[in-house]
């Protein structure tokens, strides 16, 4: 336990004299580096964790939180299993799928094209907000009519206009194991709109049923998909459907069909924080400096004391007293910064492109024009404490250093 008396010392040596005014400057200088790299970390992981909320919105937009689809891709009884997943504990809504991967033509222009087969008003319960229609809508793919709608970059690579034909070219199994192309002309009713390539240059809709007679299902479906009224408990919920439904029941969630976005995110989470933990480090060492020389300039206090009778660790807690009041007040200053800058970078980011007459992320280039930010208890704990402990140790080297003074040779010459 620190004594009333090293409290006293340790807070004592805080203020500055005369002659130690530069130990204080460097002292002041450590506090804001702290103050500076623990606000900076919490605002860029918040708005890190902004983006990958919305990159998980945009891709979840246009398709579902997980399915389940049967031993050879294909699912017999649809509608039953439709009902079974959807009076699943924690599943608001369930739609079957029919997922196909080709060629689409326009004229000359020859794309690839993943289409998904989709009964609309299942689809309508299944999208937890509507789709960003830019023309059409889901009602236009009923079946037989050979409607389809594409994503926005899609048809303006194509060239087309609603109403347009186009040529989609699949490959459909047969018997033996090989594989026979089948053309089928469409008509492009509706346009959409995600802001996600892989969705708006790539990815087309149609009718479930005109997509079964492609790959020559019948009345089957290759999939049924589901939403969760948790995003982040599909993976668990995906599992136990795959469990409950038995034997040759196959089963994915968004976490699995996406990894690749959310590891990118992750790696560059990981590395701007190391990044940014290096601002905290040298404002560490700058104690350490600053510590080192009130202990030299301390030489002959500590001397006194040790010959009034205060033990070694006496002394080592007076100096950890400084030094903690130092890091540990920067480390609540950069919380509070951090914390309001977090929940204000939606504010604070259109002030500064305003002042300096630049846009951040113009609307011509990114499909995000704002910057998002959500923070996260957990991210502002884990940044608190790593602080704390980093400022702490920091203090351990200079304490040591003071409680070796020897009091015989400091007073020698006094």
């Amino acid at each position: 336990m620190i004594s009333p008396v090293e409290l006293f010392v340790g807070l004592r040596y805080l203020r500055a004299k005369r002659r130690t005014r530069f130990v204080s400057f460097i002292t002041l200088i450590s506090l804001v580096g702290i103050a500076l790299g623990v606000a900076a970390l919490i605002v860029i992981l918040s708005v890190m964790n902004g983006f990958e909320g919305e990159l998980r919105g945009r891709l979840l937009s246009m398709s579902a939180h997980g399915y389940v689809t049967g031993p050879s891709r294909v699912t017999r009884d649809w509608r039953e299993l439709a009902d079974k997943v959807a009076a699943h504990p924690g599943i608001a809504a369930a739609a079957p799928v029919v997922e196909l991967e080709g060629m689409i033509q326009s004229g000359r222009e020859l794309r690839g094209v993943l289409v998904h087969g989709v009964d609309p008003a299942y689809e309508r319960l299944l999208a937890e907000t509507p789709i960003n229609f830019l023309e059409g809508d889901l009602d236009t793919l009923q079946p037989g009519s050979r409607g389809m709608i594409l994503g926005r970059l899609l048809a303006l690579n194509l060239g087309l206009r609603l109403g347009d034909g186009v040529v989609l070219l699949i490959p459909r199994p047969v018997g033996d194991g090989t594989l026979q192309p089948v053309l089928e002309r469409f008509v492009l009713r509706g346009v959409f709109e995600v802001g996600l390539q892989d969705h708006d240059d790539r990815l087309a809709l149609i009718n479930g049923q005109d997509a079964a007679d492609i790959l020559g299902l019948g009345p089957e479906r290759t999939a049924v998909r589901f939403r969760a009224t948790d995003v982040m408990a599909a993976p668990a919920i995906a599992s136990s459907l795959a469990a409950e439904l038995g034997p040759g029941t196959i089963s994915s969630d968004w976490t699995i069909e996406n990894s690749s976005y959310f590891r990118a995110i992750r790696l560059e989470k990981m590395m701007m924080s190391l990044i940014l933990s290096l601002i905290i480090g040298v404002a560490a060492f700058n104690i350490v400096a600053s510590l080192v020389m009130v202990v030299t300039d301390k030489t002959n206090d500590i001397a006194i004391l040790r010959t009034l009778g205060m033990r070694a660790n006496a002394v080592v807690r007076v100096f950890f007293v400084q030094g903690a009041v130092i890091g540990w007040a920067g480390v609540f200053v950069g919380i509070v910064l951090g914390v309001v800058l977090a929940l204000n970078v939606p504010v604070i980011v259109p002030v500064l492109e305003q002042m300096f007459g630049f846009q951040i992320m113009p609307g011509d280039v990114y499909y995000v024009t704002q910057i998002p930010s959500e923070l996260e208890l957990a991210d502002v704990a884990t940044i608190a404490i790593a602080a704390f402990v980093l400022t702490s140790l920091a203090t351990l080297y200079p304490a040591r250093r003071a409680a070796l003074v020897n009091p015989a040779a400091a007073l020698r010459y006094e």
